[in-house]
């Protein structure tokens, strides 16, 4: 039982740090968003989107494998 709470502690610890590390990706692009733009800016705005794209994405893994591991715990699948 200890390994399996060692186990979600862990998964949720990994989802609340991709979440910071998301929260960190969006203000950045706010950051970029809210001052007037050159061309280059707009790539760095444009880039930064990306980013804040691809860190989500790592959100959403962490969140499917921390909620697949509270299912396999309670539910048995």
């Amino acid at each position: 039982m200890q390994d399996e709470d060692l186990e979600l502690d862990q998964l949720q610890g990994a989802y609340k740090a991709a979440v910071e590390e998301w929260i960190t990706a969006i203000r950045h692009e706010e950051e970029l968003a809210s001052v007037n733009h050159s061309v280059a800016e707009i790539d760095l705005w444009e880039e930064a989107h990306n980013q804040e794209d691809e860190v989500r994405n790592k959100v959403l893994a962490a969140k499917k494998d921390y909620e697949d591991a509270l299912r396999k715990k309670f539910f048995g699948f």
